[in-house]
């Protein structure tokens, strides 16, 4: 997987302890110095989370609170109560926690707001010119797109023979929550819309035309590249995706510059997902600065606080979450894990993290169809993380190490990247959209499915090869393990 799900980092927020004298006037908004004075605004300005009961009147009555505490509304998601603030108070998560109707606060990030860095989501594999040659003659032959010879994922999962029978309807749509999508590539142009895009950095959504598309093409490749997997058409044009005949939108949710993927920005891209008709989402990231957020801190309870609730909306609304597992060859179920890269936006420490209290968001939240990776031989690829009781399926993400059968030759994924061309990723990102796919071609099989009729469907329908010989990380039966959750997913039994 590309850079999104590949960036572990770390830092551990104190909350301020709230003397039994303070309980009033905490109450009211802010904790008072000695002196009574204003709430202090010398520390860094960050982004803030504040999850309420549900409602207008309480979200209104928090804004208020909000004021008086230093900090500035960015928006406020009333149906789920999740506001979003800006503060540089250093007390202001611990002074919205005492405040009533406030159920957990704390800040998205480490580092200041401002854009640092340079995004880099992995160099792509370009086609070389006797590649391009020689699988446009072999699609002439076989009659399939022209660079469909060098898909051995698209085989593997028999959505080649699906297409024929059904390549999904154009009343579904699965939207991109990644660093935006090219929209004007020709392979994504006839299966792209417009109006369930929008980009959601910051937290608001904008809906101006082209606010969807990367900020640097190079760089931010990979939502691009994710969206040619899922419904790359079958124009006579380069690749084909999973699901050729559905629709695909772009919420673009990296910010600019270092590439990170906020909890305030992902939380609107859940929400407008849900509020213009999309059937699935596809994420092949994991919220930043932290690998994993443990509920045992108060900033990051908020996040998966805020997060679970957006993810929870959009489910409870028909759409269908499929994400990610991870690309750090991580067992998402053992007792103890170590996580050495969060947070990733200032300075990483090492620390011990339990995953019964520790999360991978939006990876781990309930309901997700988590996504393990596979390469062209049908192992585990080498980086995938796993678990037993964690992966729902599994799909190819690519592994240079198991090499297809000719034409393919690479071993990864061959997909859109912007400006109009084609390269190979690998990763747990580029399995999620393969599931994403068959997820869209389920919702045009079956369109008043729910979102737990579809996850069950995924897991029914896929086919375990079942552990290797004398692999001890793969534990579980031929049915359900831990490498492939319930099976590789198949997307010829969607369509029947």
């Amino acid at each position: 997987m590309a850079r999104p799900l590949a960036h572990p980092r770390h830092r551990l927020l104190r909350a301020l302890a709230v003397p039994l004298g303070l309980a009033l006037t905490a109450s009211l908004g802010f904790l008072p110095d000695a002196a009574g004075a204003a709430p202090p605004a010398d520390g860094p300005l960050l982004s803030y989370v504040v999850n309420t009961v549900p409602g207008h009147a309480t979200v209104g009555r928090v804004e208020q609170a909000i004021a008086r505490a230093g900090g500035t509304v960015v928006t406020a998601h009333d149906r789920i109560g999740v506001i979003v603030a800006h503060a540089a108070n250093p007390r202001f998560a611990a002074t919205m926690r005492t405040v009533a109707g406030v159920q957990s606060a704390g800040a998205t990030r480490t580092a200041p707001l401002k854009p640092s860095g340079t995004a880099d989501f992995g160099r792509p594999q370009r086609l070389t010119r006797a590649e391009l040659v020689a699988a446009e003659r072999t699609a002439k032959a076989e009659g399939e797109e022209p660079l469909e010879p060098l898909q051995w994922d698209i085989p593997a999962i028999k959505a080649d023979r699906a297409a024929r029978v059904n390549p999904g309807s154009r009343k579904v749509t699965v939207a991109v929550i990644d660093t935006g999508v090219d929209d004007t590539h020709p392979d994504l142009e006839p299966n792209f819309s417009a109006r369930q895009s929008a980009s959601c950095v910051g937290g608001v959504p904008d809906t101006s035309p082209g606010a969807w598309r990367p900020r640097d093409p190079v760089g931010d490749a990979h939502g691009t590249h994710v969206a040619g997997t899922i419904a790359a058409a079958r124009n006579g044009v380069g690749v084909t995706g999973v699901a050729p005949g559905v629709k695909v939108s772009a919420i673009r949710v990296s910010e600019p510059g270092a590439g990170f993927f906020y909890a305030e920005s992902v939380v609107c891209a859940f929400v407008f997902a849900a509020d213009h008709g999309v059937q699935v989402t596809n994420n092949s990231y994991f919220v930043d600065p932290w690998m994993f957020n443990c509920k045992d801190d108060a900033d990051q309870a908020a996040i998966v606080d805020a997060v679970g609730r957006a993810a929870k909306y959009a489910q409870d609304k028909g759409v269908v979450n499929v994400a990610a597992a991870g690309n750090a060859d991580t067992d998402l179920a053992a007792e103890k894990l170590t996580d050495t890269g969060s947070p990733n936006d200032s300075t990483p420490v090492t620390r011990t993290v339990s995953p019964k209290t520790c999360w991978d968001v939006p990876t781990q939240l309930p309901g997700t169809v988590t996504v393990a990776a596979t390469g062209s031989h049908g192992l585990k690829s080498g980086y995938s993380n796993y678990g037993l009781g964690q992966i729902d399926v599994a799909a190819p993400g690519g592994d240079a190490r198991q090499v297809p059968e000719l034409p393919a030759k690479n071993g990864n994924i061959l997909s859109t990247i912007p400006g109009g061309d084609w390269a190979f990723y690998s990763g747990t990102s580029m399995a999620s959209p393969h599931v994403a796919g068959v997820a869209a071609l389920l919702k045009s099989a079956h369109p008043k499915a729910s979102p737990q009729e579809i996850r069950w469907l995924l897991k029914e329908q896929a086919d375990n090869p079942g552990c290797p010989a004398g692999d001890a990380t793969c534990t579980g039966t031929r049915h359900v393990n831990s490498h492939f959750g319930y099976g590789i997913v198949d997307a010829l039994k969607a369509v029947r």
